[in-house]
């Protein structure tokens, strides 16, 4: 049985929207793309080598395959760690509008999302990362599919854009299984899903 991680950017105030480039993502009128860009130091560099060295396969929302296969494929050095992983693993796009995926080893799952995604850990082993993704990633913790989120902070505060945890979303408790910082400022906290929060009273 396979694991699901998820590597997410955000800025201080949680704002996941555009982290490439200014036309990323300028849904609802976002014009601040690109704010993790000035942050890409050595220290962030391994870490990203890091989970790159793991996967057995990807998951990836609509959105960030779209932005992924306009992009990887023309990437094809052998010595791109990042880029021979994309393009050589199983890859799986959740969308029900996708008729058809031009990037080899891609799969489209068309099915309620949350059943296919669980059958997919059933079948594979190894780690399936996803990378962005928000909208599937909200549904899939909404469900507790999501075993691992590295959340990648960067120390940047916008005050619009969308956000990984919305307002609605599941209450949910993650126990921290490591933390680092890069030169630059990042702050990279590593969680496990852990069940449901509890309460108490001060006092």
């Amino acid at each position: 049985m396979a694991t699901l991680s998820l590597t997410q950017f955000v800025t201080l105030d949680g704002v996941q929207q555009g982290p490439g480039g200014p036309e990323e993502d300028t849904r609802d009128g976002f014009d601040l793309g690109g704010w993790s860009m000035p942050y890409g130091d050595e220290d962030f560099g391994r870490f990203i080598t890091e989970v790159f060295a793991r996967p057995t396969a990807f998951l990836l929302g609509r959105r960030t395959y779209d932005i992924f296969a306009g992009y990887w494929p023309k990437r094809t050095d052998p010595g791109d760690l990042i880029a021979s992983k994309l393009n050589s693993l199983p890859k799986y796009v959740a969308s029900t509008t996708l008729t058809a995926a031009d990037w080899p080893t891609t799969t489209v799952l068309r099915g309620e999302v949350a059943e296919e995604v669980a059958e997919l850990k059933r079948r594979l082993d190894g780690e399936i990362q996803m990378h962005g993704s928000a909208a599937l990633a909200r549904t899939l913790l909404a469900h507790d599919l999501i075993d691992t989120l590295h959340l990648c902070v960067f120390p940047v505060v916008l005050g619009k854009g969308r956000r990984l945890f919305e307002a609605g979303a599941t209450p949910a408790a993650f126990r921290l299984t490591d933390l680092r910082r890069t030169a630059s400022g990042l702050a990279i906290q590593t969680y496990e899903q852990a069940g449901r929060p509890t309460y108490g009273t001060v006092g």
